[in-house]
């Protein structure tokens, strides 16, 4: 399997196969939930070739590998048997309420992202037939197209009411059987068939005529084709009562008497209470948030466009997908996706400057690639793999994307049906009934204008830093390995004031076992870090606890001040340096806080390893204290 070895490895750092609750996936990330977050090795993920980032999130240890994410996963479910094991953790979840409700929401979405996203880009295609002429909506063909992407969003209950029940802890088909009862056709053909008996709320914003009772209770029916709420809240209750009847119920009755009860309450109970009160509070949800929108759309098109990859990166954008998708069932457009439109074009028009810019061979590698992820709207690689580390293209990014926000909502641009993102969301813009038109052209415009500005200020004022805008130099190889760059003997002197530790001693296997460099380790008395040779920073955390500098005779030095210090998220940390600057020997690189660090639970044993190790012969010199005028390492080159 191709991917079996990088399974073992994922597997093994977030903790062994025993860490494990479970495992999902979305576009670009696996999603664990671990028994212990504290057992996962992040920073030797981080590392890892494959691995492009590591989050944390909604109660979720979030592993970010790219386009290829679906195959990785079902290495990992093999490697692991996770698939039989499924999510065991129903009743233990843990986080705050905001956590608790992101990973909700995103267990419920995440199973069908994938589908309700290829569904919403071939409506939105077929929209497109429509309004040049290529199809008419009474074609055979234009029917046929409909069907296929419509047929998802119709019979949505059905398919959430499977995924929600699965997520609340009760039998998916149960929730399935629940739902196919909500959009039952004779049920919801009856309003059409005659006069009401009587109507409830008569005067109110909840008038509603009553066409049938249960029991002698009236039955205010509601069209629950293509909705979100009801059926989510029902089978929440559905999964709850399901667990009752199955402690109460004889071991020789469960197999249909639990369902059974089940069904004879829950539904009727939605029919009566549940599904009207949903649908009043999906129609109010709705209304507020094209209101909230209307009151000032290019606001809400800075805020929404400018901060969706910051919501992204926190896993907040769960809380505004199931008000899109609420908004397409009820009042039939959204403004939340469509503000959203341009983020992806600011992040292609910083990443090909980025791509002009740098020297560095692993950004110009990992760059086009996420390009072409941009494009299509899958943002994580670009975002974590390049904008994120190098900081500024990422600030351009969201500024260029707020920019393109505000576009879209000076034009009323609004999405007509729920589609992919980048390029695949354009035909949602499609006006049903004004088919290409002047909301639709300021799309193209917001994503010009995005692009072309994330573009110019990263390539301008970008960060990258002299040392890497230089003209490259190209030398003719003088053996086999070509593509590495020429290495010459180094001594490298210690960073930090302190006492000198073995590495294979430390507390932390992937920097004790050799997997991340060879080198020593420093118990600093002083928080104040220096550059041990002179050359460049190749790699600068954005939490700022570790650093990579190649030095001007090529060694390749990482630098990790205490160990899972990364959790800290730069708090304790200060420098005013960045990714691609020019740097000298003994000069200032950080300042850190050891006391506060320590009384945060972390250790400050740092790391000092050569990555490219294998390039050279490594002497240790080894001595109980150091200073920043030690030498600590000896390279000779081989």
């Amino acid at each position: 399997m191709k991917y079996q070895q990088l399974a073992k490895d994922i597997i093994q750092h977030v903790g062994g196969k025993e860490n494990v609750n479970s495992v999902v996936h979305c576009i670009t990330r696996l999603r664990f939930k671990l028994k212990d977050e504290s057992k996962a090795n992040t920073e030797a993920l981080n590392k890892m070739d494959g691995v492009v980032t590591v989050r944390k999130s909604g109660g979720q240890y979030q592993v970010v590998i790219g386009n290829h994410v679906a195959d990785v996963y079902k290495a990992v479910v093999a490697e692991g048997g996770f698939e039989a094991k499924g999510e065991v953790d129903q009743d233990e979840e843990k986080g705050n309420l905001l956590n608790r409700f992101i990973d909700m929401i995103s267990g419920i979405f995440t199973p069908i992202l994938a589908v309700l996203v290829a569904s919403g880009v071939l409506k939105g295609f077929n929209a497109l037939f429509v309004a040049v002429g290529l199809l008419d909506e009474q074609d055979g063909t234009y029917q046929i197209l409909n069907a296929i992407g419509d047929g998802l969003f119709y019979f949505l209950p059905i398919i959430l009411g499977y995924t929600a029940m699965k997520k609340f802890g009760g039998t998916p088909f149960l929730g399935m059987v629940i739902a196919m009862a909500l959009v039952y056709p004779d049920l919801e053909g009856i309003p059409e068939s005659g006069d009401p008996l009587y109507t409830l709320f008569a005067g109110t914003m909840f008038e509603s005529p009553v066409y049938i009772e249960f029991l002698g209770i009236p039955v205010i029916l509601m069209t629950y084709s293509m909705s979100v709420i009801p059926i989510i809240v029902a089978t929440f209750f559905a999964a709850k009562l399901e667990t009752f009847f199955a402690k109460v119920v004889p071991n020789v009755l469960k197999m249909f008497l639990v369902p059974l009860l089940t069904m004879l309450i829950i539904i009727p109970l939605t029919f009566i209470i549940i599904g009207p009160i949903a649908t009043w509070a999906s129609q109010l949800l709705g209304a507020a948030s094209v209101g909230i929108y209307e009151l000032s759309p290019i606001v809400a098109g800075i805020f929404i466009g400018g901060f969706w990859l910051v919501f992204v990166m926190f896993g907040l954008h769960w809380g505004l997908v199931p008000i899109a998708i609420n908004n397409f069932a009820t009042i039939g457009q959204d403004p939340i996706l469509a503000l959203i439109f341009a983020h992806s074009f600011a992040l292609v028009g910083a990443l090909t400057a980025v791509i002009i810019r740098t020297r560095n061979q692993k950004t110009k590698a990992l760059t086009p690639p996420a390009i072409v992820s941009a494009i299509f709207g899958v943002t994580e690689p670009g975002m974590y793999g390049v904008a994120l580390p190098l900081k500024w293209p990422f600030v351009f990014t969201v500024v260029a994307s707020a920019v393109g926000g505000a576009i879209l909502g000076a034009f009323g641009t609004l999405g007509y049906n729920m589609a992919g993102l980048g390029v695949f969301q354009m035909p949602s813009f499609i006006h049903p009934e004004e088919g290409l038109n002047l909301s639709f052209v300021a799309s193209i415009i917001a994503m010009i204008v995005a692009a072309i500005l994330a573009f110019v200020l990263t390539y301008f004022f970008g960060g990258i830093g002299k040392q890497e805008t230089e003209p490259e130099v190209t030398e003719e190889p003088t053996d086999s390995t070509e593509n590495e760059t020429e290495v010459k003997s180094e001594v490298i002197t210690s960073p930090l004031t302190g006492e000198m530790r073995k590495l294979e001693e430390i507390d932390d296997t992937a920097f004790a076992s050799g997997a991340l460099g060879k080198g020593v380790a420093i118990e600093p008395t002083e928080g104040k870090l220096v550059s041990p040779v002179s050359g460049a920073i190749s790699a600068l955390f954005p939490t700022k606890h570790a650093i990579g500098i190649t030095s001007d005779n090529g060694a390749e030095i990482l630098i990790h001040v205490g160990l899972d210090t990364v959790q800290l998220e730069g708090k304790y940390f200060e420098t005013s340096l960045q990714q691609g600057e020019r740097i000298e020997k003994g000069q200032e690189l950080l300042t850190f806080d050891i006391d506060k660090i320590q009384k945060a639970g972390f250790q400050i044993t740092t790391p000092v390893v050569v990555t490219n190790h294998d390039q050279y012969q490594l002497k240790i010199i080894e001595q109980a204290n150091v200073t920043s005028e030690s030498t600590v390492l000896e390279l000779t080159t081989k």
